[in-house]
């Protein structure tokens, strides 16, 4: 696991050794596993309890399925993407489903359900790799996502590869890998009273 800067209060375990990545072990990925970590996202808190997420999930063993998501990253991620033991395709409703209306949390909840997964994921041994870059036209022709529902992110999901480096392309993801986790301070984004005026608690 990199390197974090200092924790400054007491958190829980999955949050300092839940990590990104960028190099995967070929250990094939637990269907109980799996079933665990979307359990956990599903348990996420949503907007009037609408729950606009939906995944597609193919595994490395599913050959064809897995080409298919891995076609729908950017370049830049399919080398490093490629090994990992499964990779999902988020997508959003982005209508609330009891009233039809525009739902302008939709990707807010997305994000509290993908947090869930990936910290359930660490607490098993596995590592959570959130990816932005994918075409997202391409996605969503391969996977038929009607009108209504937006493709929004991947994720890459596996067991860290810690061995030594043996090709060029490994050694500048393994150099990626201990860059180490950098957090800004909570006195720059937490404030009170005004704009960019620091909550009284965070300091002390």
């Amino acid at each position: 696991m990199p390197s974090v800067n200092e924790i400054g209060s007491p958190i829980l375990k999955s949050i300092t050794e839940r990590w990104s990545p960028y190099r995967f072990s070929d250990r094939t990925v637990k269907d109980q596993d799996l079933r665990s970590c979307f359990e956990a996202a599903r348990w996420a808190a949503s907007s009037y309890n609408d729950q606009p997420w939906f995944w597609f999930v193919a595994k490395r063993e599913s050959g064809s399925a897995f080409d298919q998501m891995h076609k729908c990253l950017l370049e830049t991620n399919r080398t490093w993407a490629i090994n990992s033991g499964v990779l999902i395709l988020s997508v959003i409703r982005t209508t609330l489903e009891h009233n039809g209306k525009p739902n302008r949390v939709a990707l807010h909840d997305l994000g509290q359900a993908a947090a869930h997964l990936s910290l359930q994921a660490c607490s098993l041994g596995l590592q959570v790799h959130q990816i932005g870059g994918i075409n997202l036209s391409v996605a969503r022709q391969a996977f038929h996502i009607p009108s209504g529902y937006e493709p929004c992110t991947m994720a890459a999901i596996g067991y860290p590869e810690t061995s030594t480096p043996t090709n060029e392309q490994e050694v500048k993801n393994d150099a990626k890998q201990k860059a180490g986790r950098r957090r800004k301070e909570l006195d720059s984004f937490v404030f009170a009273d005004a704009w960019n005026q620091p909550a009284e608690f965070v300091s002390k």
